[in-house]
């Protein structure tokens, strides 16, 4: 992009169709890009949020990236014709990537569902999005929440998908696996928290082509902003701390991830 400011950012997770934004949007957006924030990759949780995130990229072309896609967590409100209307949506030119997309055992299976068959639904739903994504070429997002070894089992048949692991606060071996296939790890504004010197160390070991820096807004407000609701505007915060842990300047860091993310969505510049 003609003009570019050399240390523009991209925040790689946002739920700008989340309620807790409703009828924020354009001042959201406003307010993160005259902080610097050149590119808002708008994640989808379920159907509603992926056709939101279109029209939000439709409004403003230059800034926000949608995806589309089924979070672990709303597997069970999925109706028959889901996959149909997400095979749609993910040839939409505008369209980034399919997710967030996963496998999440943090949480308890709804009423009707016992943890085997809630952990099975989950499942198919992952493989039948993966499968797609392959389809549409298309890369995804990942959600895995105490389920990396089974997250790591399910990429590792999928070996033509590219993915981030996004939100990542796994452990260096759970990062080494996801490295040797080739994905990407992206941090949020855990980064930046006094007591989390393990993820710190978890993202010394990524290599400097491999990381991304994301807000997961409206959550993880990162410092000094703890408690408050997370806006894209803030992933400046997180890139200042990675820029810490690399031994690097800010705007170092800036082009970094932002090459990265501009490689991974195939952004144009």
């Amino acid at each position: 992009m003609e003009g570019k400011n050399p240390s523009g950012l991209i925040d790689t997770h946002a739920h700008l169709a989340s309620s807790k934004f409703e009828d924020e949007e354009a001042s959201l957006i406003a307010a993160a890009n005259e902080a610097g924030v050149e590119k808002i990759v708008s994640i989808a949780c379920d159907i509603e949020d992926s056709y939101e995130n279109l029209d939000l990229a439709r409004q403003f072309p230059d800034i926000v990236a949608p995806t589309a896609g089924v979070h672990p967590l709303y597997v069970d409100e999925v109706d028959e014709s889901w996959e149909s209307e997400l095979r749609e949506l993910a040839q939409k030119p505008e369209q980034a990537a399919i997710g967030e997309i996963g496998l999440d055992y943090f949480h308890s299976p709804p009423e009707g569902f016992t943890e085997d068959s809630w952990r099975a639904r989950q499942l198919e739903i992952f493989e039948i999005q993966l499968q797609l994504a392959i389809d549409s070429d298309l890369p995804v997002v990942i959600h895995q929440r105490n389920s990396a070894e089974d997250v790591t089992a399910v990429l590792r048949q999928f070996p033509q998908v590219r993915a981030v692991l996004h939100c990542f606060t796994g452990t260096i071996p759970e990062a080494e696996a996801a490295l040797e296939m080739g994905h990407l790890i992206s941090f949020t504004g855990i980064l930046t928290f006094p007591n989390a010197p393990e993820i710190r160390e978890v993202a010394a070991i990524v290599p400097a082509d491999r990381i991304m820096v994301e807000t997961d807004c409206p959550y993880l407000a990162p410092v000094p902003f703890r408690g408050k609701r997370c806006e894209p505007a803030m992933v400046s915060h997180t890139a200042s701390t990675l820029a810490d842990v690399f031994g690097v300047s800010r705007e170092e860091i800036a082009a970094t991830t932002t090459r990265n993310a501009e490689s991974f969505f195939r952004f144009t510049s």
